[in-house]
């Protein structure tokens, strides 16, 4: 019985870290709502206190309290991995859920072992996917209009609602118009609908890779994918979405600075000059496109700083995504799951803590035509990274490329189009320098490509 007890003592170490944890943040909460003059006000929620600072200047605010949200996953689990690293608690025998729960996420050892190889001895009874027949010509053209076509309807869909739902006024019941400003709602919304539809079909659908990697490294990745959602939406507030998109097409610069930071990366020549030629044709564009509305100092330099960290935050997901794969090869959809559950995570306790969530609630109670475009934006943002995978797994990298760089190019026309957002001649140069650019560099990666197959294919060749 004694020994039963002490058995229990590590998961009630760990709970109580969590729940002391808990408290300390939900103190410090408290003292920030009295900071901002909150005391006294207990039916505003903390979200709300930020949001009636100055707007110039809220959204650093917003910045810092969604990060002290965050720091509600955080501390719980570093002083978890700490702890269970000093007593060995993974060593120890008894098999309970929490036990396998911190398992999971430390080693990827979910300790299913029988189920694992149940699974890999019934998916080797399906048929290889080298040994499936060839398509042809048409059905490869109808599969490429497939993708195409849902990646254009998805992202242009995603594209236009998402600058509607952070830039337009809804109506509710009573004809009163109001915006809705909280975009970590938007990006818990999104994340959580991936993350239900790349689980939905990894049980529909299981896949022959075993999962091997610890959960906790997919929590980099996806603290970086909703900080640079975050700065995406917050962007938007500062500028119009035609510059953003631009601004994505410039990516390239921090995505190989990064890395070679990372990984060591070594670039062609003609990498560098088509980035620098991205770089230029964005100068041009955001010199040619200014909006009146949105002229000030601060306006502009915000903006600025909004979209350089969501490049960086970007550039960090993709590479170290790109190191997960290689370390571990999960699958895309597995890794879909994996940054989406935690992002789900993060998210969560943080509106929480705020109070956004029902803050966000109450909005969509009162607006029903935001929740339209909430529910459409999420599924939009959900089908089209099934779209992405299922095209790079098709037609490989390239061709996903030169779809999405058309789809960018439209989105660009459609935004000034719905939006009236104006772009002069040297706006409509500077777009001209970008996708040209991109078409180049898509052009050289295939040309060096068939080069090199072609000396690989003459090298036995010449040895014979």
């Amino acid at each position: 019985m004694y020994a039963y007890k002490m058995s229990r003592v590590p998961e009630l170490v760990i709970c109580s870290f969590i729940v002391v944890s808990l408290l300390v943040i939900h103190f410090f909460s408290d003292l920030l709502r009295a900071s901002l003059g909150g005391y006294y006000n207990q039916d505003v929620t903390l979200s709300q206190l930020v949001e009636s600072q100055s707007p110039d200047y809220a959204w650093f605010l917003k910045l810092l309290v969604n990060c002290f949200g965050y720091s509600c996953v955080f501390v719980p689990g570093y002083l978890i991995y700490k702890y269970v690293g000093r007593i060995n608690y993974l060593e120890r025998g008894n098999k309970t859920f929490l036990h396998k729960a911190i398992n999971m996420c430390i080693t990827g050892n979910s300790g299913y072992d029988q189920l694992d190889a149940g699974s890999s001895t019934a998916d080797k009874d399906r048929p290889a996917a080298s040994t499936a027949p060839k398509r042809t010509s048409s059905q490869e053209a109808v599969q490429l209009l497939w993708c195409f076509g849902g990646l254009m309807i998805s992202y242009l869909t995603w594209g236009v609602l998402q600058e509607k739902i952070m830039t337009q006024n809804y109506l509710n019941f009573n004809g009163e118009s109001a915006k809705f400003k909280d975009s970590q709602f938007l990006v818990f919304s999104n994340r959580f609908l991936a993350f239900l539809v790349a689980l939905a079909y990894l049980q529909w659908q299981p896949s022959s890779v075993r999962h091997r990697a610890p959960l906790y490294k997919y929590s980099y990745a996806s603290f970086s994918n909703i900080m640079s959602a975050w700065f995406q939406y917050e962007a938007l507030k500062f500028v119009n979405f035609p510059t953003q998109v631009l601004a994505k097409s410039c990516k390239i610069i921090p995505v190989m600075l990064m890395g070679k930071i990372m990984s060591k990366a070594k670039y062609e020549s003609y990498e560098y000059v088509t980035a620098l030629l991205i770089s230029l044709g964005m100068i041009f564009f955001m010199s040619g496109s200014s909006d009146s509305s949105k002229a000030s100092g601060v306006t502009t330099l915000t903006g600025i700083f909004l979209l350089s960290m969501y490049m960086v935050f970007d550039s960090f997901t993709a590479n170290w995504q790109g190191s997960l794969f290689k370390g571990y090869g999960m699958t895309p959809l597995q890794m879909m799951c994996g940054v989406n559950l935690f992002s789900s995570i993060f998210t969560g306790a943080s509106l929480s803590m705020q109070g956004g969530f029902m803050d966000s609630l109450a909005f969509a109670t009162e607006h029903p035509k935001f929740v339209f475009d909430m529910v459409v934006l999420s599924v939009c943002s959900a089908v089209g990274q099934l779209f992405i995978y299922h095209t790079i797994d098709v037609f490989g990298p390239v061709v996903f490329t030169i779809i999405m760089t058309l789809r960018q190019a439209v989105a660009i026309m459609l935004s000034c189009f719905i939006y009236q957002h104006s772009i002069s001649l040297l706006g409509i140069f500077g777009v001209l320098i970008v996708f040209v650019a991109i078409f180049l560099r898509v052009y050289c990666t295939q040309r060096l490509r068939a080069i090199r197959k072609r000396a690989e294919a003459n090298k036995p060749k010449m040895a014979v």
